[in-house]
């Protein structure tokens, strides 16, 4: 297995700040329920509200695990939302609930305000833990992240899979299948993979997907939305690689407006397209495109950006493009991998090995199966086969 304890170390850190940052809330407003003389039915309702504490913070953890994870940092550090304005939403909730009645205290601690509070606080969290690690990416660090992608790339295609069988052109398989093509990042943030909704609709959840698509997307709505996922049909990493693959150097890349840093990421992307461009054409990625493009179509209908019969049928869309590239479960999560170090390279991302072993475990999750599963989701729905012709 790949070496991942150095992003579980980051990320415990940074979901320990983030729990102790909510405990605090919650001493606070066990001061306020001591006070007060609780009858029978109120303790059971103190102990109901204890598990849901637990729960949230088992939720918590989780989250800040692999929130910048799967789509970057950068965006994440973007926050709109400061210390003093988190720590004034926390004083706020405390005055209101010491008028309160005990058994409204809690509602109100885990009420909607509290979704917008935990989510802001794994976010502000995140980007505290990235301040003062420096990425430093160099060329024999470059190296081994070649053997580590080449070597996940090669267990994965050892797996065993399902030969891709015949879809018809109004097969209700097709919805299916385009749900799963967002399978490696579902998997990675525990979302659901039975139907569109990624997660049930309560405020916590909503507040994290929508704090997710916005921080680090940059997308604020259905118009944003739509232009992402269409950049990324259309051109995205594929076209990227393309540039990459044919330019003779990477001056040929370059303009006055870039700084050191963006030199040095142009310079970092050639190699790695020099050294595949020879293997793997341009389509390859695909994968690492339209997984994406998946993800945010599925997130965007969760919100509400988009209608479900929209979504379904942007899903239909994507699943045609990649199916023209690709032929098999791993070889799509293998196109995941490739483009994904690409964008690490792009980025000077040290942490870009514990990235691609993220990835490569969420794959075989869904190749295999988890142990309270008899086989993996991607598995029970084999890749449709590739036909020369167009629907009949």
């Amino acid at each position: 297995m790949m070496d991942i304890n150095e992003i579980r170390k980051r990320a415990q850190q940074a979901s320990e700040k983030a729990a102790n940052a909510m405990k605090k809330t919650f001493e606070k407003s066990e001061e306020l329920v001591n006070n007060i003389e609780i009858s029978s039915p109120e303790k059971e309702a103190s102990q109901s509200a204890a598990e849901a504490e637990e729960q949230i913070q088992a939720s918590t953890e989780r989250q800040v695990e692999i929130l910048g994870q799967v789509l970057g940092a950068d965006g994440m550090a973007q926050m709109a939302v400061t210390e003093e304005q988190l720590q004034k939403m926390v004083n706020e909730k405390v005055a209101e609930a010491t008028a309160s009645t005990t058994e409204n205290l809690m509602g109100q601690l885990f009420g909607e305000d509290m979704g917008v509070l935990a989510a802001a606080l794994e976010m502000l969290e995140m980007e505290d833990a990235d301040e003062g690690e420096e990425s430093v990416l160099n060329l024999e660090l470059e190296q081994t992240l070649y053997i580590t992608l080449e070597e996940a790339m090669a267990r994965l295609e050892a797996i065993p899979e399902p030969e891709p069988v015949p879809y018809q052109k109004n097969d209700a398989k097709w919805e299916r299948f385009g749900i799963l093509l967002s399978g490696i990042v579902s998997t990675l943030n525990d979302h659901n993979l039975d139907s569109m909704d990624v997660e049930e609709h309560i405020p916590v959840m909503e507040q994290k997907v929508v704090s997710l698509v916005r921080r680090s997307w940059g997308i604020d709505g259905r118009s944003d939305l739509l232009d992402m996922i269409r950049y990324l049909a259309q051109e995205g990493y594929i076209l990227r690689y393309q540039l990459y693959s044919e330019a003779s150097s990477p001056e040929e890349l370059m303009d006055e407006t870039m700084d050191e840093d963006d030199l040095e990421s142009t310079r970092r992307a050639w190699r790695f397209a020099q050294r595949y461009k020879s293997q793997y054409a341009p389509g390859f990625m695909a994968g690492w495109d339209i997984g994406r493009a998946a993800m945010l179509t599925r997130w965007g209908c969760y919100l509400g950006w988009l209608t479900e019969s929209e979504a379904v049928g942007i899903l239909w869309d994507l699943s045609q493009k990649v199916v023209e590239e690709l032929h098999s479960w791993r070889e799509f999560a293998q196109s995941y991998l490739f483009g994904g170090l690409m964008w690490k390279l792009l980025c000077g991302d040290s942490s870009a090995e514990s990235y691609l072993g993220y990835i490569a475990d969420a794959a075989t999750d869904l190749l295999t199966g988890k142990a309270e599963q008899d086989s993996g989701q991607w598995r029970d729905c084999p890749w449709p086969e590739q036909r020369k012709i167009g629907f009949a």
